[in-house]
């Protein structure tokens, strides 16, 4: 497994090319088998992916958080993790869940307290703000989040979906060695922004959902085929009309996975692995067949011709539909 680094300018530590992204163990996505992420995870270690992602906020109560600590037990030495706080999950009156962003440095010190238990370990390797929170500068947040890092408690610092003049005013705080954001090729918004500030300040940039919600993937023919409980039948890029003028989009990716004898997502992940060595990607995986298939796109080399091709198939802004519901939408770019 080829290996890029967290945070070059900020002490660094050495990650798998690719990660993995855990929250679709905690049924994001619909029914998530519990036995089975447990050997997917066990199996990225077997791999060479020693880049563990995940979040108090995946799951209720922490679920996904108890899982990887319950299920890695015994090999803590193995990996790097990165976890994120922020964001906070509470009952609705009608029985739903309400998310509400939290930055508020109190609410750091003592989630970071409660992580530190559910994952079974004395220290977090990349410690992230989910989210920013409009109510509490960054600074004081990120403040409280480098005072942990005095404590031992916390090695290096992100920041998740935020914008270029946040990320700013947090490194002038304290050095962050990460920023996480959504980024494929139908998502390539941050390559206005956070993505040349992270390459001018030494930040390793962190696509999430680099197969574009499993859009890239080539197998999402329809809303009908998604499993109850999974978030994309609310999301407005797999809605009807806008569905059908995404999938118009694939066909030069299908093309070249073609070429090239692989599969559509490992051309989408290699073409992300190619923006550059600060870049590391953390698809979501609940499977051990698809970890393996996103673990061999480490090795696909693109053509100039292939990234060009890919660039110009789906410039900026070209996907149908908004990343995120309104109510989703008002916590990112902050």
């Amino acid at each position: 497994m080829r290996r890029r680094t967290l945070g070059a300018d900020t002490g660094g530590i050495e990650v798998s090319a690719i990660g993995l992204g855990c929250w679709g163990m905690s049924g994001s996505y619909g029914p998530a088998d519990e036995a089975e992420s447990a050997a997917t995870l066990h199996r990225a270690l077997d791999l060479g992916v020693n880049f563990i992602d995940t979040a108090d906020s995946y799951g209720d109560d922490g679920h996904n958080e108890s899982l990887i600590g319950r299920a890695l037990a015994g090999r803590r030495h193995e990996y790097v993790l990165a976890t994120k706080t922020g964001m906070v999950r509470r009952p609705g009156p009608d029985g739903t869940t309400i998310v509400e962003v939290d930055g508020r440095p109190r609410r750091i010190r003592s989630a970071c307290e409660a992580s530190l238990a559910r994952l079974r370990t004395d220290v977090i390797d990349l410690y992230y703000l989910h989210r920013a929170d409009a109510d509490v500068p960054v600074e004081e947040t990120v403040g409280a989040m480098g005072e942990l890092v005095a404590a031992g408690k916390v090695r290096l610092l992100g920041l998740s979906e935020v914008s270029e003049a946040t990320l700013r005013r947090a490194h002038a705080v304290h050095p962050i060695a990460a920023l996480q954001s959504e980024y494929s090729l139908w998502t390539r918004e941050p390559e206005a922004t956070v993505v040349p500030a992270c390459r001018q300040l030494g930040v390793a940039f962190v696509p999430f959902s680099p197969l574009g919600r499993g859009f890239l993937t080539g197998t999402v023919a329809g809303r009908d085929a998604f499993a109850p409980g999974d978030w994309r039948a609310n999301n407005p890029r797999f809605s009807g009309d806008n569905l059908t003028r995404n999938l118009a989009l694939l066909r030069p990716l299908e093309e070249i996975a073609r070429h090239h004898e692989v599969k559509p997502a490992q051309v989408a992940l290699a073409w992300v692995l190619s923006r550059g060595e600060n870049v590391i990607p953390i698809p979501g995986m609940k499977r051990r067949a698809h970890l393996d298939e996103n673990v061999a796109a480490v090795d696909i080399e693109l053509t100039p011709d292939d990234v060009a091709r890919l660039d110009a198939a789906f410039p900026v802004g070209t996907a149908a539909g908004a990343r995120y519901n309104p109510e989703h939408a008002r916590w990112v770019g902050r």
